[in-house]
């Protein structure tokens, strides 16, 4: 009887809070708050993640190239199977943890678990170069195996991070913000990796640098992150309230609903944004790990112009976020598309774009190197619509277990992605002719058109019913399906519709 009390006053005193929050003036909120300094953080956790993650492709390439300037840095002949095996070795712990990382960010708080996972790889990073001195690529693989462990808690933890810090009208905003931190890693991974093994530094300042700027993320982290707007020491009252009277109800039944298991596995919206998911990691994992070699092999570049036009795709890439960001924010404000509608269109750019380009870039040979990079750089460059497109969509269908499916959907992304290097790896024998990479990028298209008809048929945006399993909803919450977005009194109640 004692513990239902304390339940029933728990409830109340949340009743009462959610209630406060009405009075809280659109005004009143700043306009740049603690939120965006926690969507910022998690912007520069994804660059150094990132960078740790897809250094390797260039690494791997100036490893294996014997006409360095520089004799005394070690440099290896690696066969492409054993490339292969480096490239993909990531993945195998990645997809090992994805899973239970969205339960021990629900559990523990995304700001521990996400702490330890970066800090975690960011030490291997360190260790690599003195670890493939001793066991050549066989270490590396090893270290690279349990990087992925460690930072397979990174998309259940920025997602989780998201849902509790982000109020419904900006999460598509702070989100998409805080995703770019992907792309600028990318181009990072590859400038940058591409710069430091050209230098006096080789590829093992790739391990020192990267692995440097990951311990620094991790002390701000520390020092700046908070689970919940309630445990930050120097938030603002009016930005406390408006962050929890917008996701404590949440909240709230995150703590008393067990996970839907059965509704999650037997639901076809979430299947749609699986197969969309796995299709763009396809593509965009292909890209990530073989365009070094890509440019190396068919177009000949040499190790410095390879990092530049390595990188230009993904800061396109970047780039493009915030147009897509802008023009989405536009006709949701219009009202020109449904939010189901704008994730739809979003993700067919993201998708079948790329997939028309990959064709034709199997037609393209080292005679017509300028159309090669113009077309590289477009298909990864348009890419980007895909985080409007569907990697916010795991909010659309359930807020309250965002976390957990994410942390299914990244166990089978990087399946997908541990997959891709070893296929590339079968296919092409001979980084130098273009016919396999033919083959490669023909086998990419198709993955990309499939997976986003399945998504155009079956994907939503809707909250899907079993992310609250209680027999009576909140009306303020779920009374309303529409989408759309009111620019006056009613801004704030409307879009938590949309965005929930």
């Amino acid at each position: 009887m004692e513990k239902e009390r304390e339940e029933t006053k728990s409830m109340n005193n949340t009743d009462v809070d959610v209630d406060a929050d009405m009075d809280v003036k659109p005004e009143q909120v700043p306009r740049l708050g603690l939120r965006h300094l926690q969507a910022l953080l998690l912007f520069l956790g994804l660059v150094v993640t990132t960078i740790l993650q897809f250094n390797v492709g260039v690494a791997v390439v100036a490893m294996t190239n014997a006409t360095s300037s520089y004799p005394e840095i070690p440099h290896y002949n690696w066969t492409e199977a054993e490339k292969s095996y480096i490239l993909s070795s990531f993945y195998w712990g990645s997809a090992l943890t994805q899973f239970p990382g969205g339960y021990l960010c629900k559990r523990f708080g995304a700001k521990l678990v996400l702490f330890w996972g970066v800090i975690g790889s960011a030490l291997l990073t360190l260790w690599t170069p003195q670890s493939i001195y001793v066991a050549s690529w066989r270490a590396y693989c090893g270290i690279r195996f349990v990087q992925g462990l460690c930072q397979g808690v990174t998309w259940p933890c920025i997602h989780q991070h998201l849902a509790n810090w982000a109020p419904a009208v900006e999460r598509t905003r702070l989100g998409a913000f805080a995703y770019t931190g992907f792309d600028w890693g990318n181009v990072m991974a590859m400038y940058g990796a591409g710069m430091l093994a050209s230098s006096g530094w080789g590829w093992p300042g790739i391990s020192y640098v990267s692995g440097g700027m990951a311990l620094t993320w991790c002390l701000l982290w520390l020092i700046f992150g908070a689970n919940r707007a309630n445990e930050a020491p120097c938030i603002g009252e009016a930005e406390k309230l408006y962050i929890i009277g917008d996701n404590q109800r949440c909240a709230r039944r995150e703590r008393r609903l067990a996970i839907p298991w059965r509704g999650i596995f037997t639901s076809p919206p979430f299947y749609a944004l699986l197969c969309a998911r796995c299709a763009d990691t396809w593509g965009l994992a292909t890209m990530q790990t073989e365009l070094p070699s890509y440019l190396s092999g068919v177009l000949g570049l040499e190790m410095q112009k390879n990092a530049l036009f390595s990188a230009l795709p993904f800061l396109l890439m970047w780039g493009m976020c915030y147009v897509y960001l802008l023009i989405a924010d536009l006709l949701l404000r219009r009202r020109c598309l449904s939010l189901t509608a704008l994730r739809k269109t979003y993700n067919s750019i993201a998708l079948w774009t790329p997939a028309a380009i990959m064709l034709a870039l199997g037609f393209v040979d080292k005679t017509q190197k300028p159309l090669a990079l113009a077309l590289v750089t477009l298909s990864v460059g348009v890419s980007s619509a895909a985080t409007i497109g569907s990697e916010l969509n795991t909010i659309d269908l359930s807020p309250v277990h965002a976390s957990i499916l994410s942390g299914i959907l990244c166990t089978f992304t990087n399946l997908v992605a541990m997959l891709t290097p070893l296929v590339v790896g079968v296919l092409v024998t001979d980084q130098t002719e273009r016919s396999e990479w033919q083959v490669v990028f023909t086998i990419v298209a198709t993955v990309l058109f499939g997976g986003n008809v399945i998504y155009l048929i079956w994907g939503t945006a809707e909250t899907q019913p079993w992310n609250d399993s209680e027999s009576r909803r909140e009306s303020l919450d779920f009374e309303d399906a529409k989408l759309e977005i009111d620019g006056h009194a009613n801004a704030n109640t409307n879009a938590n519709k949309i965005l929930n």
